[in-house]
């Protein structure tokens, strides 16, 4: 579906919050009954009722005045797997930067489970169930493989002995090296540290960003496996990638984002066949 220019959404503290969105969703209902196609906010309000975590109308950006995200939408419902690719500088970073807190969010919302946490700091957000796991600089190197998941639980570090063995479960190899110091493990390996310490409080989401970076073939497809397995635990798992093939391979729904915004957006498997998709993104994207 293609994204035009986002209209303006209530905010999530409005009281009339309910009353407005019932009305839009009325709105959208008697627009497809007149044979009029609802506009793609309308399509992300009615599709993302009852999401676990939800980012509407997001313009954000890491300077004041100048937005990298332009009014970019998405959704994720408890247990899904989605993917966000597109091309380099498109804001897909920024978008997870932004739900996590990095980034501040000047106008639109993020909602965890309806709840506000717009620009929660990231100890809040943790507190709360949201696990985020960086693309660079996102492990301890000079701490033990042990030493880096006590960091993870440090906001519950009586609870570190069972999540630990819950880690070791879907990441035997950092059971069998707890004591080897992160800094000499391989880049794979690395990453299996940074999910498992970002797992260690249990998140119900986790943010995903470009986990395969810098990998070889068969280290990239090792981590999209276990990002599968995370996922099959029951936490919803946003990733972005810049191997969109790939990517496309193992998510539920994916988001195309382009210059701040959504370009399309669908099942994994209809962006991999999408004409439109598959000429302007993923004939680059695939190579990236």
């Amino acid at each position: 579906m293609n994204y035009t220019e986002p209209a303006d959404l209530p905010g999530p503290n409005d009281p009339d919050d309910a009353h407005v969105f019932e009305t839009e969703l009325d709105t959208n209902a008697e627009q497809l009954a007149h044979g009029h196609p609802a506009t793609p906010e309308q399509v992300h309000a009615s599709a993302a009722v009852g999401a676990l975590v939800r980012a509407d109308a997001l313009y954000a950006g890491y300077f004041p005045g100048v937005n990298i995200l332009n009014g970019s939408d998405l959704y994720a419902q408890e247990g899904e797997l989605v993917g966000i690719i597109g091309p380099n500088g498109a804001g897909k970073s920024t978008l997870l930067k932004a739900i996590f807190g990095l980034v501040h969010v000047n106008q639109g919302a993020v909602l965890l489970r309806d709840e506000d946490i717009t620009n929660l700091r990231a100890d809040q957000l943790v507190r709360r169930g949201v696990g985020f796991v960086p693309q660079t600089n996102n492990v301890f190197p000079s701490l033990t493989i042990e030493e880096n998941m006590e960091m993870g639980a440090f906001q519950d570090p009586k609870s570190f002995s069972a999540r630990f063995d819950k880690v070791v479960d879907l990441f035997p190899t950092l059971g069998e090296r707890r004591k080897q110091r992160a800094g000499s493990l391989s880049g794979g390996e690395r990453q299996m540290v940074a999910m498992g310490r970002a797992l260690m409080m249990e998140p119900s989401v986790l943010l995903l960003d470009e986990p395969s970076a810098g990998l070889s073939p068969a280290l990239q497809d090792e981590v999209f496996v276990r990002v599968r397995e995370i996922n099959k635990t029951g936490v919803t798992v946003i990733i972005v990638e810049q191997n969109a093939r790939r990517c496309l391979q193992i998510v539920d729904r994916g988001y195309v984002l382009d210059q701040g915004r959504n370009a399309y957006t669908g099942t994994g498997k209809d962006l991999a066949n999408d004409p439109k998709v598959i000429e302007l993104y993923l004939g680059t994207l695939a190579k990236a």
